[in-house]
């Protein structure tokens, strides 16, 4: 006689089933929502909020509200990662820090579109990245509890996809709604509980048989630290997600500035000069994305996938630095387009080939995650930094600083020994 499957999991091992298509997609869906939320206002709407608030100088507006914003996600993502390791609810452990997370980060944007001045913005931001950090953190362990390894690839290239959709959604909101900043901060998070709704209803949340261990004042402390001489694999990985994001963040915290300063455009041609131009990189990306993932799965090979797709992105940054031309900026968002959609199809499933716990996912996926928050918590303070060298809008020095510091990432990735 078959056996009903719990509405409730509970597993102590490591996914072997293979997962669904209906899963795979949902998570897609949930991923999009939480990055159309928190990455709208990143690209296109906090610049324009910015200038709102500070017409003359809106570049320092970005340089204070985005680093300390940025705290919040590398203070949240591995605390609130390990707290989904540890919740045990009827509802699973990881559902409360989704839903909890994604309706925390509405009303945190909420605030955003309110804000009248730079501390209000702060704060109100600081609120969106701890939120958003509780909702990706446990979305990103429900993926290491259910994906196998089989489809790990395929999956990612789902989450790289959605991600990158998001981004093009958010910029082409942000064109439909320049003029009205209170939805374009609204709208987004909105979509995001949207969608987080439906993986929450449809998708398996599995609890651990074993009870959790005490949340101690050192429990909270060791979130944060996962030792590289152990794990040296993790530890590498580790920095060249770093590298890469610090790279990207460097020219696109800057990007509507760019073609405004460095290509002579206005506000409303920017912006919409922005939209096409990512618009060619998502096509780009997906095309890349659903292919490299697959193939990656089929090869079995992680490295040449990342490491080859990272020194890509530097080079197309060095390239943006030439860009005298709307027509030279968008070739160069198609090759990085290109570059990145491999990149986020394959990384993710290298970093959970090599977590040091495969049980404890949360933990170690919320230290990864300061790979991503931690570059932002400076690259706009560093961007800045070098657009000043030579005297002020030094836009190829900071291109190259962004351009070197993929290269790196690039090289970082060739020593990983746990997969090939």
């Amino acid at each position: 006689m078959a056996t009903k499957t719990p509405a409730f999991p509970t597993t102590d091992q490591a996914p072997a089933r293979s997962v669904s298509n209906w899963y795979i997609w949902a998570i897609g869906l949930a991923q999009f929502g939480i990055f159309v939320a928190i990455l709208s206002p990143v690209f296109v709407s906090m610049q324009l909020k910015a200038q709102e608030l500070n017409p003359g100088d809106p570049a320092s507006v970005i340089a204070v509200a985005l680093p300390i914003g940025s705290i919040g996600a590398i203070v949240g993502n591995p605390v609130l990662g390990a707290l989904s390791d540890r919740t045990r609810t009827r509802w699973g452990r990881r559902r409360p820090w989704l839903l909890g997370g994604v309706v925390g980060l509405l009303i945190g944007l909420a605030a955003v579109a309110a804000s009248t001045n730079v501390l209000v913005l702060t704060l109100s931001w600081l609120l969106c990245q701890l939120a958003s950090n509780a909702a990706s953190a446990a979305l990103m362990a429900s993926f290491a509890d259910n994906v196998p390894e089989s489809q790990r690839g395929r999956a990612s290239s789902v989450l790289g996809l959605s991600q990158n959709i998001a981004i093009l959604t958010g910029i082409y909101a942000a064109a439909l709604l320049v003029s009205n900043l209170p939805l374009l901060f609204i709208v987004p998070g909105t979509v995001g509980v949207a969608c987080v709704i439906v993986y929450v209803l449809v998708t398996p949340d599995r609890v651990p048989d074993t009870p959790a261990q005490p949340f101690s004042l050192m429990t909270i402390v060791r979130t944060f630290w996962t030792n590289p001489v152990k794990y040296p694999d993790f530890a590498l990985a580790w920095l060249s997600r770093f590298l890469i994001t610090l790279a990207t963040f460097l020219f696109t915290t800057f990007r509507l500035f760019y073609i405004q300063d460095h290509l002579g455009l206005s506000e409303r041609h920017a912006v919409s000069t922005v939209a096409t131009g990512v618009l060619l990189y998502t096509i780009a990306l997906m095309i890349s994305a659903a292919v490299s993932g697959w193939l990656s799965d089929r090869l079995a090979r992680r490295k040449i996938f990342v490491g080859g797709s990272t020194l890509l992105v530097g080079v197309g940054l060095v390239a943006l630095a030439f860009a005298d031309s709307v027509a030279h900026f968008y070739i160069v968002e198609i090759i990085m387009g290109f570059a990145y959609g491999v990149y986020t199809a394959v990384d993710n499933a290298l970093v959970i080939d090599v977590l040091p716990d495969p049980e404890k996912p949360g933990k170690d996926l919320g230290v990864l995650n300061i790979a991503n928050s931690l570059p932002q918590s400076f690259a706009p303070a560093l961007g800045a930094l070098l657009l000043g060298v030579g005297g002020g809008d030094n836009y190829p020095a900071m291109l190259w600083g962004a351009g070197l510091a993929a290269v790196i990432g690039a090289a970082v990735v060739v020593p990983i020994r746990g997969v090939r």
